[in-house]
């Protein structure tokens, strides 16, 4: 395959699923936003520096800013607008190598958000949010019950598994970044509905509740999207199918790179740790480092396939 077939394949598949982790991280803060207690600034600020979203200077963030920068934005490379766009051009680069299924559901209403205001993104926040995550369900679908298993699945996959582990990392930097200025709810009611928005952000409320039998501790929820081996959205599952798609693209190119064997370290040390020493060691601090690591592995990949 070419390189720059490759590089299309590899980030239409993190636009992607970027679309549908800022969709979740927006859903998030919205709920934690109306939480007793809190006026939902500090919420909406957590979500743009988790991102990377420039803040505004001299003023709150508010819900119009997260609406025009998040999601309208064609500039911002985490806004939902750009991002679905973005996988758009990838696609149409490759179009050959798609299923028709898999552009249709590319190309079906993608100027849908082109022609939105900010006020009436506003009145329509919660509904546009399902609507990302039903659209690019639907690429998935697509892509999963219709795509050759050959090395621009591989490429789609890595792209997509890359993207979400970094994400599932940021949005647990969510809620570092919003306790830093309130400390005292740490513990309390607020702190235990926070983590819970988390579960409902990566749609894992029931697969929580089915592994840990209704024990919302923060520790746990924390070990649930970090190292659980069996749920999708978790940083551990995340690397388990960045590795098997590195390894699928090991054989089809006959051997292998610096990425592949960062990639099993890494996995073969989120395996053995343990949710206790993450804490004790700090879990921002870890987050950070594993959000480098993880843009370290996208880097190789690049370095390895020329793009």
């Amino acid at each position: 395959m070419l390189s720059r077939a490759a590089a299309n394949l590899f980030w239409l598949g993190r636009f992607i699923e970027r679309a549908e982790a800022t969709a979740r991280m927006i859903s998030m803060g919205q709920r934690m936003s109306i939480l007793p207690g809190t006026q939902g600034q500090s919420e909406w600020t957590s979500i743009m520096m988790a991102t990377g979203t420039q803040l505004p200077e001299g003023r709150p963030v508010t819900e119009a800013d997260i609406v025009s920068g998040l999601i309208l934005d064609p500039q911002n490379p985490s806004a939902i607008q750009s991002c679905l766009a973005r996988a758009r051009e990838n696609g149409r680069a490759v179009r050959t190598a798609l299923t028709q299924e898999m552009w249709e559901s590319l190309n079906e209403d993608w100027r849908y958000l082109e022609v939105m205001d900010t006020q009436t993104a506003r009145q329509q926040l919660g509904s546009i949010m399902d609507w990302v995550r039903k659209r690019t369900a639907v690429f998935r679908g697509a892509v999963e019950t219709a795509m050759l298993r050959n090395e621009g699945y591989n490429f789609l996959r890595l792209g997509g598994s890359i993207e979400r582990a970094d994400m599932t990392l940021r949005l647990l930097n969510v809620k570092y970044y919003l306790l830093l200025p309130e400390t005292e709810v740490v513990g309390g009611g607020r702190d235990h509905h926070q983590w819970m928005s988390m579960l409902h952000a990566v749609s894992g409320l029931r697969a929580y509740h089915q592994y840990y039998d209704g024990d919302y501790a923060s520790w746990n929820i924390a070990d649930f999207l970090l190292l659980n081996q069996t749920f999708p959205r978790s940083v551990a599952f995340s690397y388990h199918q960045l590795d098997m798609a590195l390894s699928g693209l090991e054989k089809s190119h006959g051997g292998s790179h610096d990425c592949q064997r960062t990639a099993r370290d890494e996995l073969a040390r989120l395996n053995r740790l343990d949710i206790n020493a993450i804490f004790d060691d700090g879990l921002h601090e870890f987050i950070d480092d594993q959000i480098i690591k993880t843009a370290r592995i996208s880097r190789e990949v690049s370095n390895a396939y020329y793009f």
